[in-house]
């Protein structure tokens, strides 16, 4: 079992450059950012992109990811540009997590103004915006005109790894599951959060999902790294090491090679009913080298 964590956007970068060099002494096998415009309206939030870049400039082993990059702001094109330029700077230890993107106003869906996206059009864009982004990192000349994104004559490939930067994608639904059998290297889920009393049957549901897509896919289950990103379920994953153990071990069963904390942090009034927070002790003794 990888154990991994996500970080906040939130500081200054030379407080911030200090997280992430922390995060490769503990020995985390990859840290992933949030890749918003806000928190729920909290502000200061950094950009992602950039702060992967400085990020892979002052670490040497650790993994680097979003978790994850949607359609809301972000253009294929301009985000090809920058994963390949992170994937170089860091020497090939990028990975994109990227998701169909939330609804709401105060972290980034509607920031660029126009009317409302339906759920439909939301999953429409996402795989129209995922296929576009695998052939402008993988094809040496792209020219593209669909529903929602165009491309012309735009200059493609360049990736560190190949065929290219890997693929992460979210998605609990069948559409965003068929999306990462056929592009994805992983499958990243945040489990069941409406089922808080037994996410583990839950989840457990949507794994075999998972396999059935995968299967009608010609994809082998097997092959797709899967990542488990905590903190939305209200299970007691830094309560204690055991409490921890315990859960990895369980979610373990399911196939998933991943584990996901956040980095602790006191609770804010943005976090609402979620549990990122945590005991840095508990943190520390659960990293790979604590």
């Amino acid at each position: 079992m990888k154990i991994s964590v996500l970080l906040w956007p939130t500081r200054s970068w030379p407080e911030t450059g200090a997280v992430w060099r922390h995060a490769e002494e503990l020995g985390f096998h990859s840290a992933w950012l949030y890749d918003h415009i806000a928190w729920r309206g909290n502000t200061p939030w950094y950009d992602a992109y950039a702060t992967l870049a400085a990020a892979a400039a002052v670490t040497s082993r650790i993994g680097l990811g979003t978790m994850v990059t949607s359609p809301n702001f972000r253009h294929p094109v301009p985000t090809a540009h920058a994963a390949k330029t992170i994937d170089h700077i860091s020497g090939g230890r990028l990975s994109l997590g990227i998701g169909a993107g939330g609804a709401h106003r105060t972290s980034d869906g509607g920031v660029l103004g126009g009317p409302d996206w339906t759920p439909r059009e939301r999953a429409d864009r996402f795989a129209e915006w995922v296929g576009l982004l695998d052939r402008l990192l993988t094809e040496p000349e792209v020219t593209y005109e669909g529903t929602y994104y165009s491309a012309r004559e735009v200059r493609g490939g360049g990736c560190v790894q190949r065929p290219r930067v890997p693929f992460v994608i979210a998605g609990n639904g069948p559409r965003g599951m068929r999306l990462a059998a056929r592009h994805g290297a992983g499958w990243v889920s945040t489990g069941e959060r409406a089922a808080a009393e037994d996410p583990w049957s839950a989840l457990r549901a949507r794994v075999e999902t998972l396999g059935a897509v995968c299967e009608e896919e010609g994809r082998d289950p097997a092959t797709l790294r899967r990542i488990l990103l905590t903190g939305f379920t209200g299970e007691p994953w830094l309560e204690s090491p055991r409490s921890f153990a315990d859960l990895s071990a369980r979610y373990g069963e399911l196939g998933f090679d991943e584990i996901v904390v956040h980095w602790p942090r006191e609770r804010t009034e943005f976090d609402g009913d979620l549990h990122l927070d945590g005991d840095m002790k508990v943190f520390e003794s659960i990293a790979p080298a604590g």
